[in-house]
């Protein structure tokens, strides 16, 4: 039992200072320490599996808190055309009724996402889908290791996906301010193009996806406490349009 800890020690150490390397910091601790709990839940699996896991599950998260719907089209189809192996628990994505429905909403969402205000509209309404979507994905992708993987998975992937949809909600927020209409078409496509890239890294290139997903969320912890700025200049010109048309909404 001694050995297996020390065994255990080791390999913590070698995957924190590789993840040091990638500068993943805290996200990289706890990675380190996830992979090596995995190692010791449910069936065996090595160290690189380990990792492959839990950069599917965080990458799945990441992309969802984005865009839900392209994420769940593209894993669907590219699940049921046997491009890509999907874990046993993300099969049902490859069903024909889940694709059609996925497909359907990307469409709806890609138009509502090009238009300012009902953008930042469609983003709050699906503040209570993304997060806990991305939460049940990141949960499935590790589904084959153990039920602690899966809680744990679970609670790590609704954060992320809460951190890639608050940023993105606080930057589209920040663009409807912006007197240039074109901002909007710019940051729907780049958040679609990203949102594949997580996928397509998620898949191939884990330590890559994990550096990703790891950077970003500092990110967004830095943005986060600039929101309240954000709204106050929006507030002001909410304030500023209904002034000059002769209404002043109640303080």
């Amino acid at each position: 039992m001694q050995c297996c800890s020390t065994v255990r020690i080791f390999i913590k150490a070698d995957l924190l200072e590789k993840f040091d390397m990638l500068k993943m910091g805290l996200l990289g601790h706890l990675v380190a320490g996830m992979v090596v709990h995995m190692l010791a839940w449910g069936r065996e699996v090595s160290v690189m599996e380990a990792i492959q896991y839990i950069a599917v599950a965080m990458g799945l998260a990441w992309a969802s808190g984005v865009n839900l719907y392209a994420t769940v089209a593209v894993l669907g189809i590219m699940g049921s055309g046997g491009h890509l192996e999907l874990p046993p628990e993300l099969q049902v994505l490859s069903s024909s009724n889940v694709i059609t429905v996925a497909s359907f909403m990307y469409i709806v969402e890609f138009f509502a996402d090009k238009i300012p205000g009902v953008d930042s509209v469609w983003d709050a309404i699906h503040s209570f889908i993304r997060i806990p979507a991305g939460a049940i994905l990141a949960a499935g992708a590790v589904g084959t290791v153990s039920e602690e993987a899966q809680l744990v998975a679970f609670l790590l992937g609704g954060t992320v996906a809460a951190s890639s949809h608050g940023t993105k909600a606080i930057v589209r927020l920040t663009a409807n301010i912006s007197p240039e209409p074109v901002t909007n078409w710019t940051l729907s496509v780049g958040e679609d193009i990203a949102a594949m890239v997580a996928l397509w890294a998620a898949f191939n290139h884990p330590y890559l996806a994990l550096a990703f997903v790891s950077l970003f969320f500092a990110f967004s912890l830095w943005l986060i406490p600039r929101l309240w700025g954000v709204l106050k200049i929006a507030t002001g010109k909410v304030r500023a349009f209904f002034s000059r048309s002769g209404f002043t909404p109640d303080r």
